[in-house]
């Protein structure tokens, strides 16, 4: 509000206008998959937002969108085979196995509906599959539950000599189309680090209409355990250093497929993280690690840097400098493939 004060000077009155400098406060909104996020900043699935409360807490973090946590193929048909061992029917695997997804889809169902009826930012459901075989008529229930888009969190290990690098990549070209053609609602592929080629993998999905791809996944990793000798666990948190790989394959995809919308992840520990994601030419930053180690409220420190450092580069929306350092857009676009130490190793004895 203006404000305006009367005073006077050789017996005639002045008015002074004073207004206050307008303050433009940054614009974190963004779009992925088709979604207005109020900021680009994603919590992944996770057992951060395993229950509608915590899908809640989730928002009041300011999280942008979230990810719920995923339906396990893999645990269905683990439960279902540790139930069948007591039984003597050679029919009980069959029966129990429907039996337990049928119990657990229901619950995802009510899990994605109550959620949507308790929170106003997107809520995308996530199915961790190991086939396109039923879970493309759960991806329908999914729609019809209410969930704003699908993540696909795939993974098939090649552990066969005698199989293609091609017949492997196949497969997931062929659960696109399929969910492709059950489901309008937006789909994003959860991929892993580990292919030959990336960057074909990311096209190729594009060409079947799947609208977007969270690079990168983690998964399980065996480690030793050699003084009760058993295989376990390795750590499953990710560090500030995996960051790297992730900025080098954001910032190529972004230049080379640039039509497909990329959500970024694993590595992302601080909102300077973020940052670097967002110039790579991410749409939006998965956030999981670092708010188990200090809490989703860690959510609003991250979220004040990306809002600190756009000020100070004179920034007021995430669009302005979004994909600003992508390959192709920065002065020497050899930087992203380069894969030696050539440089580093020639100036350390």
């Amino acid at each position: 509000m203006d404000i305006e004060l009367t005073t006077r000077t050789n017996f005639a009155y002045f008015s002074v206008r004073f207004i206050p400098k307008r303050i433009t406060m940054a614009n974190l909104e963004t779009t992925y998959l088709g979604l207005k996020l109020k900021n680009p900043l994603i919590i992944s699935s996770s057992g951060l937002t395993s229950s509608v409360e915590r899908v809640k807490k989730a928002e009041a973090a300011g999280a942008g969108a979230v990810v719920l946590k995923s339906l396990f193929e893999e645990q269905i048909l683990h439960e279902a085979g540790s139930l069948a061992v007591s039984s003597d029917y050679p029919e009980a695997m069959d029966y129990l196995k429907a039996y337990v997804t049928s119990n657990n889809v229901e619950n995802y169902l009510t899990l994605i509906s109550e959620a949507k009826k308790a929170v106003s930012i997107p809520v995308i459901a996530s199915i961790n599959c190991m086939s396109a075989s039923q879970w493309i008529d759960f991806a329908a229930k999914i729609q019809e539950a209410g969930a704003d888009a699908i993540e696909v969190n795939v993974f098939i290990l090649p552990n066969d000599p005698q199989k293609t690098t091609e017949s492997y990549e196949e497969l997931y070209y062929v659960l696109a189309e399929k969910l492709k053609k059950v489901v309008t609602i937006p789909v994003a592929f959860k991929l892993g680090a580990h292919f030959t080629n990336p960057l074909r993998i990311v096209e190729q999905l594009w060409y079947r209409k799947v609208e977007g791809v969270v690079l990168f996944n983690r998964f399980f990793e065996p480690d030793f355990d050699i003084e009760k000798m058993r295989v376990v666990s390795a750590e499953v948190f990710s560090n500030p250093s995996d960051l790297r790989n992730t900025l080098r394959w954001v910032g190529m995809a972004a230049e080379k497929v640039k039509n497909i919308n990329i959500s970024a992840s694993t590595g992302v520990h601080n909102g300077e993280a973020a940052v670097k994601l967002l110039l790579a030419g991410a749409n939006t930053v998965q956030v999981c690690s670092a708010l188990y180690k200090n809490g989703p409220e860690y959510l609003k420190e991250m979220l004040s840097y990306i809002e600190t450092w756009m000020k100070s580069k004179g920034y007021t929306s995430v669009d302005q400098f979004r994909g600003a350092m992508s390959h192709g857009k920065i002065g020497d676009p050899a930087v992203y493939e380069r894969s030696q130490f050539m440089k580093y190793y020639s100036s350390h004895d």
